[in-house]
């Protein structure tokens, strides 16, 4: 008889090609938006506001999108990261049909890469993740890279094999939601009047004030998006590992860190209604509560579209830090060696003309 309670997957379990089909569909409701309002403040006026999001061809208030990536990961967990060290980085990443609620998500993934790290106590596992509704429409795909822990260091591991990915998503290759249509997006109710063509290429935005991370709120939020990684619940299992990389604290799950860092970004970019994809990002340094988390963005690139007159692409850099406010980094250059940073994102986003 096969073990009935899970342990989750080591290193050494992985194979190249592996598919996983994730347990425990989940269908989303108006709960789950307005839990994750107040988990992190975002005045994303289209995920706010039935009518306004149905003014510009949404059937209703989408679900944040930050919210569908954290949901679609956390289905990957219990196969892929439940004996995680850290998650490192995401790339390759682009959005697809809007979730609503009542909307059902279910998530697969697949093995793309391992590549044992030297001391042989762990490796890092390549992922691609794609989330679907209940009609097999694509929600989300990306991939992600992942350090996990192997349950024996003298264990075999796979011949090592790093995928080759994309340095960032073509403008060309943006998914716009079906039927929008922003002649009538009202920029006063959405709280700017800056859009596409007021950013100029280089611009660097102060997003402002920051917010702090409290030890209940964290939890909670990962427990909204059914992450059980261990590193970011069971307090006595960090407190028995003091020499990791949070000394001892649970880490904060990284994902709750974008979260943040994209409800900071509204003061400066409130029009960037939609995340069409992201490029790459990489967690710099472990977040644990009671950091302070302050962002602020650098526009790297402006698209147009297609056959698109109303809207266009902002790619987008923000950078996320705990402690220390924009205003002590006067270059804005995102310093990767710099204690401080706690997460680098490249993403690109939609935003009217």
């Amino acid at each position: 008889m096969a073990e009935p309670v899970e342990r989750g997957n080591f290193f050494e379990d992985f194979r190249l090609g592996q598919v996983f089909d994730h347990a425990t569909p989940r269908t989303v409701g108006a709960g789950d938006a307005a839990l994750y309002l107040a988990l992190t403040g975002s005045r994303f006026a289209v995920n706010c506001s039935d009518p306004f999001a149905q003014d510009i061809g949404y059937r209703s208030a989408p679900l944040d999108d930050v919210l569908v990536f954290n949901l679609v990961f956390g289905k990957s967990v219990p196969d892929i990261s439940l004996n995680a060290i850290a998650n490192l980085g995401y790339a390759d990443c682009r959005f697809g049909a809007p979730v609503y609620p009542g909307d059902t998500l279910r998530a697969r993934s697949r093995i793309i890469g391992l590549r044992e790290n030297a001391n042989r106590k762990s490796g890092i596992a390549y992922v691609r993740t794609r989330g679907e509704n209940q009609r097999g429409e694509a929600i989300v795909d990306y991939v992600r890279w992942v350090m996990v822990a192997k349950r024996d260091p003298a264990a075999a591991a796979p011949p090592a094999t790093v995928p080759d990915l994309p340095a960032a998503v073509g403008p060309e290759h943006l998914i716009v939601p079906a039927d929008l249509d922003l002649k009538k997006y009202d920029r006063a109710l959405a709280g700017s009047s800056l859009g596409f063509d007021d950013y100029a290429v280089g611009a660097r935005i102060d997003h402002g004030d920051g917010m702090t991370i409290e030890e209940a709120e964290h939890a909670l939020a990962t427990r909204l998006y059914q992450n059980s990684a261990r590193v970011h619940f069971d307090a006595h299992r960090a407190r028995a590992q003091a020499g990791g990389p949070a000394k001892g604290r649970r880490l904060v799950y990284g994902g709750h860190v974008i979260s943040l860092a994209r409800a900071a970004s509204f003061n400066g970019l409130a029009n960037a209604f939609h995340i069409a994809a992201i490029n790459g990002g990489r967690h710099v340094a472990p977040t644990v509560a009671g950091d302070t988390i302050y962002a602020w963005s650098a526009v790297l690139a402006k698209a147009a579209l297609p056959g698109r007159t109303d809207l266009g692409a902002l790619r987008l850099r923000t950078i996320a830090a705990r402690d220390r406010p924009c205003a002590d980094f006067p270059d804005r250059t995102g310093d990767a060696d710099d204690p401080a940073l706690v997460l680098d994102l490249d993403y690109w986003v939609l935003m009217p003309r």
